[in-house]
């Protein structure tokens, strides 16, 4: 049960933290006219866009385990999806964490945390009351998704056949599904289906309970919400997909690796490639390192599917914000809404995320707080900001050492700024790519030898330089870092990061 701090003033502003899988600023407050997100677009309306706000680490475990702690992912030392984040820091102190000791309720349902990167209650010391799950009840027809993901049956009746073949050959649970997934696993799914047939329609059908429930406690609460969609397999229901037409899905405008960019900043597009509709079509093009080729008829069936999910969310997202509406809390809640990171969608030939470039490392954050005045700014902001802000917000001293800042002065001011640059790293091929994303540049920089940011650096140890200029060149179509006229600034720019880079090492 939550327990009783009697310090707590009951007019504490209640926090809704929602987070939404693979979501990338492709939403109509970001200025996509195409796409349907009219509940996302409530919460933009009531509160603050940040346009150009990026993540530590695009993929999941990584910017989460950051976003969660506000401590970027060379001091958790979450790199990957194996990593427990509390194996390598016990005493880590996360959002949720501090907010029950300073009073509140907090509890969690959904992808808040990567479950690879923390226990089995989702980082327990983070939930005042057990973490939620979903019971098959909230589900149309009492029937979950097979494989996690799916309602089809077609293919439910597939994986079951597989399934026993599996068991035929005395494979445990999770050798079992792998063995299951290598031939049933599509990356799409239509079906004339509600909502609650999948995962995130019967999550949000409890979550409608648990908010009446935290309704009636005495102390604020905090919920987290974790969406699973639009993560790959694009699985909605129909409703959704019938938003868009196919033949009107926007192909990347640049599907080309850039200019004398260097092989180490792109990737095979191997999660993708794990969908077994997927590497038939891949095989028949002439592929090089790191390019996929899709069929220009399978990229737009893949933006569509991400779309309709996107838009499927969004519908969530608006019953949930209804609920908190009639159940008169909305005047008296912060609401904070992010993407975990961006996502390729065909772009340099890249799809799904793992990369330093723009469309992987720029990702949505929207906060609406009682009191604050509406707006959108082009301040750059990190995902590591996003503790120091909430503590602001709710009047609680921030903890020491966080490596963010509060955004509230943006806030209340959108055409102010509270930092120069955001900071993103990526590894790939034993390297690890650092990279600095001012408000119109991004300078990257691969370093060998083991290094990190809090390491002692030298020179010797960048293999790999890449700078874009998005003022000139937004879709990053040529790395000019050796062009003579962007000199000064390659040079400027290296500065801040070598400088980056003592500060991590000095603070260690």
């Amino acid at each position: 049960m939550p327990f009783c701090n009697a310090q707590v003033p009951l007019q504490k502003h209640n926090i809704l933290f929602i987070a939404v899988d693979d979501l990338k600023p492709e939403l109509g407050c970001y200025g996509n006219k195409l796409i349907k997100t009219p509940n996302i677009d409530r919460i933009a309306a009531r509160g603050t866009v940040f346009m150009q706000n990026y993540c530590q680490q695009a993929v999941s475990g990584p910017t989460r385990a950051s976003l969660m702690t506000g401590k970027r992912p060379d001091y958790t030392k979450v790199w990957d999806l194996q990593t427990k984040m509390r194996d390598i820091n016990p005493d880590i102190l996360s959002i949720p964490q501090y907010f029950a000791k300073n009073g509140y309720v907090t509890a969690g349902i959904g992808k808040i945390f990567d479950y690879r990167c923390v226990d089995n209650d989702m980082d327990k010391p983070s939930w005042s009351v057990p973490y939620y799950d979903v019971p098959s009840r909230y589900y149309f027809n009492n029937q979950p998704t097979i494989l996690g993901y799916y309602q089809d049956a077609e293919t439910r009746a597939l994986a079951q056949k597989y399934m026993e073949e599996a068991t035929a050959k005395g494979l445990k649970a999770q050798e079992a599904r792998e063995y299951v997934v290598k031939f049933v696993r599509p990356s799409v799914e239509c079906m004339d289906l509600p909502d609650n047939a999948y995962n995130d329609g019967a999550m949000t059908d409890r979550v409608k309970e648990i908010l009446a429930g935290l309704s009636g406690e005495k102390q604020p609460f905090f919920l987290a919400v974790g969406f699973a969609r639009p993560h790959l397999p694009f699985v909605a229901p129909e409703k959704y997909w019938d938003l868009y037409k196919l033949d009107e899905m926007p192909l990347a405008q640049f599907r080309e690796h850039a200019k004398n960019s260097p092989e180490l900043a792109y990737h095979n597009s191997g999660e993708l490639r794990t969908y077994t509709d997927i590497p038939s079509l891949a095989s028949f093009t002439d592929v090089k390192l790191n390019h996929i080729g899709l069929p220009v008829e399978k990229q737009k069936e893949l933006i569509h599917g991400y779309y309709a999910s996107v838009s499927y969310v969004d519908a969530q997202v608006g019953k949930i914000l209804n609920a908190l509406d009639s159940l008169g809390l909305t005047e008296n809640t912060i609401i904070i809404l992010w993407g975990d990171h961006g996502w390729h969608l065909g772009d340099h030939d890249l799809w799904c995320k793992h990369t330093n470039f723009e469309q992987a490392a720029r990702a949505p954050l929207l906060i609406s707080a009682p009191g604050i005045i509406p707006g959108k700014t082009k301040s750059v902001s990190e995902f590591v900001d996003i503790f120091p802000t909430l503590c602001d917000l709710s009047g609680l001293k921030t903890p020491d050492a966080l490596d963010g800042t509060s955004l509230v002065p943006v806030m209340k001011n959108p055409g102010s700024s509270v930092k120069e640059f955001a900071v993103s790293q990526y590894p790939h091929a034993g390297k690890m790519g650092y990279s600095i994303r001012t408000s119109q540049y991004r300078l990257t920089w691969w370093m060998q030898n083991g290094f990190r940011s809090d390491s002692h650096f030298t020179n010797d140890l960048i293999v790999e330089r890449e700078l874009y200029d998005y003022k000139k060149d937004p879709l990053e179509t040529v790395n000019v870092v050796n062009d003579k006229k962007y000199k000064e600034i390659a040079e400027e720019l290296g500065k801040t990061m070598a400088g980056f880079f003592e500060s991590q090492a000095s603070a260690k």
